[in-house]
């Protein structure tokens, strides 16, 4: 009974998700760009009267902010850390008052053991801060947010200003969507669906920064590049993930956004100095990134962790190779839809928010089809603990995307071969090879 009850409010998320995209499309062919920016937030409301529901991380993004305010670091000091006793308040830590000794002090040091490494990031019930002892694993540019965040929200408030910073950067995103294409449907689709509701307004997910950085980036590529590098750079500095996108921008592009991504953790290196990684190579360890062991769920159905792992490297070089090939030919926004959502689905990281950028991504290419990857990560996230329902989810929505493809590209053949005949008869010039319609959605 307790699983079920872990299942209806996902499966609910997934229906009703599904249910908005039908009304969208059925019968919003005529609705303007205000309408759908307007409605988008009246979306977000519901979930900034709540705390947050699917996840702790806002209350250490608020701690984040909150450390740099004080000129110390995140990197170099954990929430439980006595240094730190002043900046406690009954909101982050219910249990634990400023005058009251944690008994932890001193830099972090993570142990390599996986069993110790597991204890010492256990949560604690003096905090509502997730993994109280070991320091952040957000990069710089999310670090900044957080701060800027902090300056203007009142410790009091707790993660309410994280919530509506997030809302109001969903409101940007649907905005930048609706603006940027001809019809605003493509828009509502992120706007009003109830995951960027529940992940932002409610959850404030960092993930929702990313999702407007790499949307900017993805349209900026084609006309402006050296910009596009920067703002992808700055994504992959809010969550490392945008980096695998990078074989789907060009050479210059490329090297701005390592450069940007780099230069971003100069200031923390110098305050920080070797502890500037965190407890990203702990949390990397303990999802299972470093040896296979919880990733990878579909491969996981036929393979062991050690094969999955070589496995799923071999598909990473492979969807970059053809990613990189790709662009040439194909939209950007395409390429990087298809190459986030098949990295998604290769790894199958265990937070169903990490999707999010994949929305932005499928609305702003036109490919519906790989919101079956977002959606399934929900009931894959309420099936944690059964490897076997999780891998046939996640395959389930790999058959879906395929199925997309094939009646895509079943119903543009012929198309084209209509298009090459006309061409022909008319001894009309083909340009649709030229690089002028390579940024634009087909």
């Amino acid at each position: 009974m307790a699983a079920d009850r872990q299942w209806w409010p996902n499966l609910v998320l997934v229906v009703g998700s599904l249910v908005v995209a039908g009304v969208v499309w059925g019968v919003g062919r005529r609705w303007g760009v205000v309408v759908v920016v307007v409605v988008a937030g009246v979306c977000q409301v519901p979930g900034l009267l709540h705390a947050p529901i699917t996840s702790t991380d806002a209350y250490r993004y608020v701690w984040d902010g909150r450390v740099q305010l004080s000129g110390s670091s995140p990197y170099s000091h954990v929430p439980l850390d006595d240094a730190l006793a002043q900046l406690r308040d009954p909101v982050l830590f219910p249990g634990l008052s400023p005058a009251e000794r944690s008994g932890v002090t001193g830099p972090p040091r993570l142990p390599k053991d996986p069993a110790a490494l597991a204890a010492l990031s256990a949560d604690d019930p003096r905090t509502r801060i997730n993994r109280p002892r070991v320091p952040t694993i957000y990069p710089p540019v999310a670090q900044a947010y957080f701060a800027v965040v902090a300056f203007v929200t009142p410790w009091s408030a707790g993660t309410l200003g994280l919530q509506v910073a997030a809302a109001l950067l969903a409101i940007a995103l649907t905005w930048l969507l609706a603006v940027g294409g001809r019809d605003p449907r493509w828009a509502a689709l992120w706007g009003w669906s109830p995951i960027v509701a529940l992940e932002a307004g409610n959850a404030a997910h960092i993930d929702v920064l990313g999702a407007l950085l790499i949307t900017a980036a993805v349209m900026t590529a084609a006309r402006r590049p050296k910009l596009a590098g920067l703002i992808l750079g700055a994504a992959a500095s809010v969550k490392l993930l945008p980096l695998l996108l990078l074989p789907a921008f060009r050479k210059r592009s490329g090297l701005v956004a390592i450069g940007t991504f780099t230069a971003s953790y100069i200031p923390h290196l110098i305050a920080a100095g070797t502890l500037v990684l965190g407890f990203l190579p702990g949390y990397l360890t303990q999802e299972g990134f470093s040896d296979g062991s919880s990733r990878s769920a579909i491969l996981a159905l036929l393979l062991p962790p050690e094969a999955r792992q070589l496995v799923a490297a071999a598909l990473a070089i492979g969807l970059a190779a053809l990613a990189f090939h790709r662009a040439r030919h194909e939209p950007i926004a395409i390429t990087c839809c298809w190459l986030y959502g098949a990295a998604l689905l290769v790894a199958t990281p265990t937070y169903p928010w990490y999707g999010l950028p994949l929305i932005a991504l499928a609305a702003l290419s036109h490919r519906p089809e790989w919101l079956a990857v977002p959606l399934a990560s929900y009931l894959a996230y309420a099936s944690f603990g059964h490897e076997t329902r999780q891998g046939l989810i996640h395959l389930t929505a790999a058959v879906i995307v395929l199925i997309g493809l094939t009646l895509r590209h079943r119903s543009v053949t012929p198309k084209r071969f209509d298009a090459i005949d006309a061409a022909t008869n008319t001894d009309r010039r083909d340009e649709t090879h030229r690089t002028g319609n390579l940024g634009r959605s087909r």
